[in-house]
């Protein structure tokens, strides 16, 4: 911390070396806010300007957000040009895991009436098309950018994504407000969380952070509100159903219900348990 005696004079010489050595330009923050939103009026039009809702928009929209993901990541990573262009390969792919995504929420929840609906008002939505765009910067190394994306996405939902989680197809978040997925976190497919879900990690340190410190999710799992699922040698079999507000610290077989109660049983056979916790 620099002395409460620094002269202005020095202050602001101090204040334009900080700027000089700081590799993330001044408007990263501005920048990911921005490409998100392109990012989501180029997929999908209920995102898009009422000015470019044509056909024309589309080409409109595709200039714009390569530009900024050029602007956003040329100062932080040397392969900027090789970024750019993998990412924007990959959108085809994300949109088709996105509308998966759509689907799987308008399926599992009364309360929707339509894909619009969803795409257009659910927090889960809009937090799941950010990470699957973020996910893709993360795989390709780069660093801050990803990061300041899914903090933007988790400023406007309540939902903490880290980029580097790996989410299946048809990925659902119902309500979403308090859900925190940690980075090692891996997530199969057609898997419905719930409010204040956790996927954590069982002890926080940096010695830890080159290893698995976050739970396996397997196929087919319901997490409902405000279960804790900790630790990266822990999984959730397919099939599963865990209750809400149980806190989970080891491994369950496929197709187990994991409750919580105020006794402690263990019953079903082969195929299945049932725990009350």
């Amino acid at each position: 911390m620099q002395s409460d005696s620094l002269s202005w004079r020095d202050f602001l010489a101090a204040r334009k070396a900080e700027r000089q050595a700081c590799d993330a330009p001044r408007p990263l923050r501005a920048l990911a806010e921005e490409f998100a939103f392109r990012t989501l009026a180029l997929l999908f039009p209920q995102f898009a300007h009422p000015s470019r809702l044509g056909a024309l928009g589309v080409d409109d929209e595709a200039a714009h957000l390569e530009a900024l993901l050029r602007a956003a990541i040329t100062p932080l990573v040397p392969y900027a040009e090789g970024v750019v262009d993998t990412v924007l390969s990959r959108l085809p792919a994300v949109h088709a895991a996105l509308v998966l995504d759509a689907e799987a929420i308008l399926r599992g929840d009364p309360a929707a009436e339509s894909l619009e609906e969803v795409i257009v008002a659910y927090p889960g939505f809009l937090a799941t098309a950010v990470h699957r765009v973020a996910h893709e910067l993360y795989l390709l190394d780069v660093p801050l950018f990803p990061r300041v994306l899914s903090e933007w996405a988790h400023r406007e939902t309540g939902i903490d994504i880290h980029p580097g989680a790996r989410l299946g197809t048809g990925f659902a978040i119902d309500h979403g407000t308090g859900v925190v997925i940690g980075e090692t976190s891996e997530i199969g497919d057609r898997v419905r969380l719930y409010q204040g879900v956790t996927l954590g990690a069982l002890a926080v340190s940096k010695k830890l952070a080159n290893r698995k410190r976050h739970p396996t999710i397997g196929h087919d799992v319901v997490i409902y509100a405000n279960a804790t699922i900790l630790g990266g040698d822990t999984v959730v079999g397919e099939g599963s159903v865990i209750g809400g507000n149980v806190w989970l610290t080891t491994s369950v077989p496929p197709r187990s219900v994991v409750q919580f109660s105020s006794r402690v049983e263990q019953r079903g056979g082969e195929d299945g348990l049932e725990f009350h916790i």
